[in-house]
């Protein structure tokens, strides 16, 4: 049996929120393997499906910058602490580069490379750009945004795409998008690949709680359209609305596309 090192339990029990003796004992039936023995808790119905592990999570400001409802931008600014995350020189800096993108496109954020550099030795920070989205829209459509501010930065930025939608509803579906962090638009956007590991991993906790052969089946796909449920924006309860689905508040509405860029992620 492989020697489970200390360390390697506080970090499995920070990403898992398990308990010290089921993480301990899922590393050693993995032989260490930490990706594994997540996947044994999680099959064992120890760990949600939706947690998610806190892992590599780094400090920065999210910018959001809008050219009325046509064209939205966000950027990503990586830092190392919070103390620059939320400096003034470091959240301008952030703007600036979001304006430069929704109007010349993302490749103006290579034009701050310097900028960057310089910013690095007067904060005496590695300093990077992360993620850099921008949406612009067509003709009948229209980009809305939010951006949830903390400590005096961006934390939580979202962009989302729409036709045939107003403009108060665009902006609520943003807030939702905010709050509930789906993965994908749609079921059709999740990989097969992903779908069949979820698929396979519910059976193995259906099997592993005892339920009887006849129903696991059933068990599974309803398990699945929960997971469905957690990932897909159109699929998610509607938070203003929790009786509705998103697809359901849209009527005939569309959303085209959206993008979520959160410090930490």
């Amino acid at each position: 049996m492989v020697q489970v090192k200390a360390s390697d339990v506080q970090a499995l029990r920070k990403a898992t929120g398990a308990g010290m003796l089921d993480v301990k004992k899922a590393l050693e039936e993995a032989d260490g393997d930490s990706e594994r023995a997540a996947q044994i808790l999680r099959e064992k119905g120890i760990v949600s499906a939706a947690k998610r592990s806190d892992r590599d999570s780094s400090e920065g400001a999210v910018a959001l910058s809008m050219i009325g409802e046509r064209v939205g931008a966000m950027v990503e600014l990586k830092c190392e602490t919070d103390f620059v995350a939320k400096s003034q020189e470091f959240v301008n800096t952030a703007n600036e580069i979001a304006t430069a993108v929704a109007e010349g496109g993302t490749g103006a954020a290579d034009e701050f490379k310097a900028m960057l550099e310089s910013l690095q030795l007067t904060l005496k920070e590695n300093i990077s750009a992360g993620k850099v989205v921008r949406i612009e829209a067509g003709e009948g459509e229209l980009v809305s945004g939010y951006l949830h501010v903390q400590a005096d930065r961006g934390v939580n930025g979202v962009l989302v795409h729409v036709a045939d939608v107003g403009s108060e509803l665009a902006h609520e579906i943003a807030l939702h998008i905010a709050f509930s962090k789906p993965g994908y638009l749609s079921k059709e956007d999740v990989p097969a690949a992903v779908v069949e590991a979820e698929r396979q991993t519910l059976e193995t906790l259906t099997r592993n709680e005892g339920k009887p052969e006849a129903a696991i089946p059933k068990i599974i796909e309803g398990r699945l359209n929960g997971f469905f449920r957690s990932v897909c924006l159109l699929e998610q309860p509607f938070v203003k609305d929790e009786k509705q689905r998103v697809r359901e508040v849209l009527g005939s509405g569309r959303i085209l596309s959206f993008a979520q860029v959160v410090i930490g992620d």
